[in-house]
């Protein structure tokens, strides 16, 4: 596993080398303050265990890399920290299940 960098919090994993993406091993609330690639930013909402966060900026359109490999695309840009999940990201493999609120 690829969490032997030093600069990222432990209760942070990242899988593979490569990877843009950092993985909770705990729950973490929000507020706390996480190294993350060697520079401190404030979780702007609580992090539960197995969800994941941006370890460095990612422009839209650019792929979500988990295990050192391609999971998904930026729909949005997401910035260092930033909550990485289904509300910027779109799927490579199956579609993304949205909420849609129907008309009346």
């Amino acid at each position: 596993m690829a969490s032997s960098d030093h600069t990222t919090d432990p209760r942070l994993l990242i899988l593979a080398p490569g990877d843009n993406i950092a993985v909770a091993r705990l729950e973490v609330p929000a507020d706390t303050a996480l190294q993350v690639a060697g520079k401190t930013i404030r979780l702007q909402r609580a992090l539960g265990f197995g969800h994941k966060i941006a370890v460095r900026d990612i422009a839209a359109g650019e792929k979500i890399v988990k295990y050192g490999a391609p999971i998904g695309r930026a729909t949005m840009d997401i910035a260092l920290g930033d909550y990485v999940h289904n509300h910027n990201v779109a799927s490579d493999y199956m579609p993304n299940t949205v909420a849609v609120e129907a008309a009346p």
